[in-house]
């Protein structure tokens, strides 16, 4: 039986991430809140605990808290294999190589891990799920973040594209409060 949301955040206070700044809330906040933004926009549940637990491993952007790699077994058990790779693949990507795999057409889109350099092959689904997963983090925390709209404003446009549909909906929604001077 999969586990609930009250456990899945249990397990998260445990670890003390509550005690974790994260654009100005605290990080189990920001994980809440990715979760509940997806759930809006009718992803569905997998994609939703990929989403809350998106960061879990450290980002190319936010190293305050990192659970050990060592740990992916255990997390997979409580929110599932494709959520924890998910969640792998979006705190160990190299964010250009994300952006580069938007522009292509077929597969295999490749991602750069950003530790060791390796390759990630990802068929056109789960570049569809990372594209998801990692858009709705920034969707979440975009109007707080000191990287300011702009940040990467052409991948996150093309993702939304890509994702079509609530998502793209949801962009549009979250990215209509942007200053003029961010909005080209």
């Amino acid at each position: 039986m999969p586990a609930t949301l009250k456990q899945l955040t249990d397990f998260l206070v445990n670890l003390g991430i509550e005690q974790v700044a994260h654009t100005q809330k605290n990080y189990l906040a920001h994980l809440i809140s990715v979760y509940k933004l997806m759930q809006a926009a009718a992803c569905d549940e997998e994609l939703c605990r990929a989403g809350l637990f998106h960061s879990i491993y450290g980002t190319e952007k936010f190293q305050g808290f990192k659970l050990p790699l060592s740990q992916r077994a255990e997390l997979a058990e409580l929110i599932g294999q494709r959520a924890e790779r998910l969640a792998y693949w979006n705190c160990l990507m190299d964010r250009a190589s994300l952006d580069a795999a938007l522009s292509q057409s077929s597969e295999p889109f490749l991602l750069r891990n950003r530790e060791t350099g390796e390759s990630i092959s990802l068929t056109r689904r789960e570049l569809h799920d990372l594209c998801c997963v990692h858009l709705f983090d920034w969707l979440e925390q975009a109007p707080r973040s000191r990287f300011g709209w702009d940040y990467r404003r052409q991948a996150y446009r093309q993702m939304a594209e890509r994702l079509g549909g609530p998502i793209q909906q949801t962009y549009e929604r979250v990215f209509a409060s942007a200053p003029v001077s961010a909005a080209t």
